[in-house]
């Protein structure tokens, strides 16, 4: 099945854009996955199991470097994007 999450990812640190831009360097290093910003979330499609598997992966990576954050979660079967243009 495919998936596609909206993420938002909040710091609880003065430094926040640095966590986050590290935050969305993990979920990009994954090629079979597409991963789209802009300026109020970051998007992530692919096969279910992979989505989930790399989210996880990324926040526990996030949580270990730079402590304390939130992150926010939708989610939607299918690849879905909210750019009118796709």
């Amino acid at each position: 099945m495919q998936l596609t999450a909206e993420l938002s990812l909040y710091p609880l640190h003065q430094n926040y854009i640095e966590i986050v831009l590290s935050f969305i360097a993990e979920l990009e290093q994954h090629p079979s996955l597409t991963v789209r910003r802009n300026a109020m979330s970051t998007q992530i499609s692919g096969e279910a199991t992979l989505v989930l598997h790399v989210i996880h992966n990324a926040l526990n990576t996030s949580f270990e470097r730079f402590g304390k954050q939130v992150l926010t979660a939708k989610f939607i079967p299918g690849d879905f994007s909210l750019d009118q243009s796709e």
